[in-house]
């Protein structure tokens, strides 16, 4: 089936969009992701969109810079292929009436091993989980507490050097000036700089790393059972705070051969917080997913993107590995914006005019991609399952869509501190010391690696030494003409 929106000269630069409301204080302000056909964004798009359900024409808004959506041009968009079953365009808006969530396909055992990972440990028991051992849900943790406590002596431990920058401020880039005109400080935030530790592409071309964002919730068995029909896998980047509401959803993922990746346990702006508030947000989540699990993911991905050479050196240190989304300007990244359906600030046919625009670089790209997408609301799940799933699997030549670590080339099995296979896959830091990026300083250099802050580990195949994060030797990606109107492209 062929859903097509009559095509319009599309623009130059990314059409502005609002930040998620929830979070605009923390939310640095972000742009539509790239525009395939290059063209100006002040050109309206008059279009009629059909729907699979009535076919009815429908016009639609795009979101504006400011968090209002603001009717200027219409969304312009083909897609090869949609699912059957897709809800109807029109009804995917923000005040849509809940439906029905689908079972899990299955429930899991206590002690059942995942068959894609030789040698991990049995499954927990989930049932005996206790909230009151953890942390208020979807609030920063304290920092007082006994784990806490500990995942700071482990940091301090490894030896690493925490490049002394201050806290950034709410307010984005216009609000930071001195942060943003540091370029020691590698904050992607404010220009897409990058260090060769960040994985923000999939190394060989039509390669797509799949990766939804913000859950487990109650839609992600919805998505769950879309990929199940249409045998795909993807990277989860959950949120602490939901493992502990959905963890027969997360083990679920886990068995069924998806990878599991930390997203802190708030989702906060890191780059905002303490070096201890940072530890305490992500050693949480790495403590919840392996009491539920019993594995520890060694890669996560900072809520909105937001990063920096002290945000790396702390998540390095505790054994986690940046993952982002493929970005290829100051103001163009792999981001769908489907998160702000829910909002109301962008509109369905705008996240699959992002999608085509997103398709028409990744498929003349010399490399594959990572999209920036989400499994915390309904609509969000549905424009995934119904449009842009279904219109990439009718891609042709196909892509390889698949988790991160698969799309870097490795095994399943080295998505996890407990499993990894160091000799094949050196850890985070051990790569960033061979391959310059990092300086290590002090006895630790010669040390075993330990735990990185994961409350007990156990294998010993961790990624935790001493290094100093050292911006003049590493890496770094920076983009010409950063500060567009001191605002810059970012997602959740």
């Amino acid at each position: 089936m062929k859903l097509a929106v009559s095509s319009a000269v599309l623009a130059l630069v990314p059409a502005l969009v609002a930040a998620h409301a929830d979070h605009a204080d923390a939310l640095h302000a972000r742009h539509h992701p790239l525009d395939a056909r290059q063209a100006t964004p002040s050109h309206a798009a008059s279009s009629t969109t059909s729907t699979p359900a009535t076919g009815a024409a429908t016009s639609a808004p795009t979101g504006t810079g400011t968090g209002t959506p603001a009717a200027t041009a219409t969304p312009s968009f083909t897609l090869l292929a949609t699912n059957p079953t897709a809800v109807p365009l029109s009804d995917i808006v923000s005040n849509q009436p809940s439906s029905a969530t689908l079972p899990l396909a299955s429930t899991a055992v206590p002690g059942t091993t995942p068959s894609n990972i030789p040698g991990a440990p049995p499954l927990p028991n989930a049932q005996i989980l206790l909230p009151s051992n953890y942390p208020a849900l979807d609030v920063p943790p304290p920092i007082d507490s006994d784990e806490v406590k500990q995942w700071i002596q482990e940091v301090q431990n490894t030896g690493v050097v925490i490049p002394n920058f201050a806290p950034t401020n709410a307010g984005g880039c216009p609000n930071n000036t001195a942060a943003v005109a540091d370029t020691s400080r590698c904050w992607w935030t404010c220009g897409g700089c990058t260090r060769s530790t960040d994985i923000t592409e999939c190394p060989t071309p039509l390669n797509w790393g799949l990766t939804y964002d913000d859950g487990p919730s109650f839609y992600t068995s919805n998505l769950l059972s879309y990929l199940d029909q249409v045998n795909l896998k993807s990277t989860f980047f959950v949120v602490g705070s939901r493992v502990i509401s959905f963890p027969a959803t997360l083990q679920t993922q886990y068995l069924a051969g998806h990878q599991i990746a930390v997203h802190t346990w708030s989702h906060p702006s890191l780059t905002m917080l303490s070096n201890e508030e940072i530890i305490a947000e992500l050693g949480w989540s790495k403590k919840v997913i392996k009491d539920v699990l019993g594995v520890t993911p060694n890669m996560m991905r900072p809520p909105f993107g937001d990063i920096d050479d002290r945000v790396r050196a702390i998540s390095l240190a505790m054994g986690l590995t940046p993952v982002m989304w493929t970005r290829i300007s100051p103001l163009a990244t792999y981001d769908t914006d489907d998160f702000n359906i829910h909002g109301g600030t962008t509109t369905v046919q705008q996240v699959l005019q992002n999608w085509e625009n997103i398709l028409g670089n990744a498929t003349t790209s010399k490399t594959g991609f990572i999209v920036l997408e989400h499994d915390l609301f309904e609509q969000t799940v549905e424009v995934a399952t119904g449009y842009i799933l279904p219109d990439a699997l009718a891609h042709n030549p196909p892509f390889t869509i698949q988790p991160v670590v698969s799309c870097l080339k490795q095994d399943m099995t080295n998505a996890y501190i407990e499993t990894n296979n160091n000799s094949t896959n050196p850890p985070a830091f051990s790569a960033a010391i061979s391959g310059g990026v990092v300086s290590v300083t002090g006895s630790a250099a010669t040390t075993t690696p330990t735990s990185g802050g994961s409350s007990g580990s156990g294998s010993g195949k961790s990624s935790g030494v001493s290094v100093h994060v050292g911006s003049g030797l590493a890496a770094l990606t920076t983009f010409a003409g950063a500060l567009v109107g001191g605002v810059l492209s970012l997602g959740l």
